[in-house]
């Protein structure tokens, strides 16, 4: 798999984004919050470490080129509906991207992509798509992957499903 669809093995080798670090706490990270909540710090402080490490993450997700898998009959960003939200797929490495077509057992096709930054994903493409639109990264990763839902702080206000759209007050 490679960009546009070409052979893998002409690159070199796979690149592994930044982000690939990111995406799964590390064992010390979990027992740390598991060791805060046995010795009586309160839940919300876990909480409020949690949405920094998200924060950290998106930062770093808006700041990184992603693949961006692109559907084989009109050329258009692969996307699927789930939940009532729209999800752009996204990977952070041609690996990632492998695992999905296997996944999907789709594995002896060519997968053409794109390389696109995190923001332009989410403050260009979701906002276009007109329904409640989000990315899902590395989704055939299970608990390693992550996913940037439609809310405020990851997509603009105006597509923010909870946001409302006329006082921009959250609901």
């Amino acid at each position: 798999m490679a960009e546009h669809g070409g052979d893998a093995h002409a690159a070199g080798h796979a690149r592994r984004s930044r982000l690939y670090d990111y995406a799964e706490p590390t064992a010390s990270e979990q027992e740390g919050t598991a060791a805060a909540e046995k010795s009586g710090i309160p839940a919300a402080d876990a909480v409020e470490r949690g949405r920094r490490a998200f924060a950290v993450l998106l930062g770093e997700f808006r700041r990184t080129a992603v693949l961006v898998p692109l559907d084989p009959e009109d050329g258009s960003p692969l996307t699927a509906d789930f939940g009532g939200v729209r999800w752009f797929y996204a990977f952070s490495d041609e690996p990632a991207l492998a695992r999905f077509a296997l996944a999907r057992g789709e594995g002896g096709r060519q997968w053409p992509y794109q390389r696109w930054l995190g923001a332009r994903l989410l403050d260009a493409a979701v906002p276009a798509t007109g329904v409640p639109c989000g990315v899902a990264l590395d989704c055939a990763d299970g608990a390693g992957g992550t996913v940037f839902p439609p809310v405020r702080g990851v997509v603009p206000d105006a597509v923010a499903v909870d946001v409302d759209g006329e006082a921009g007050d959250e609901r």
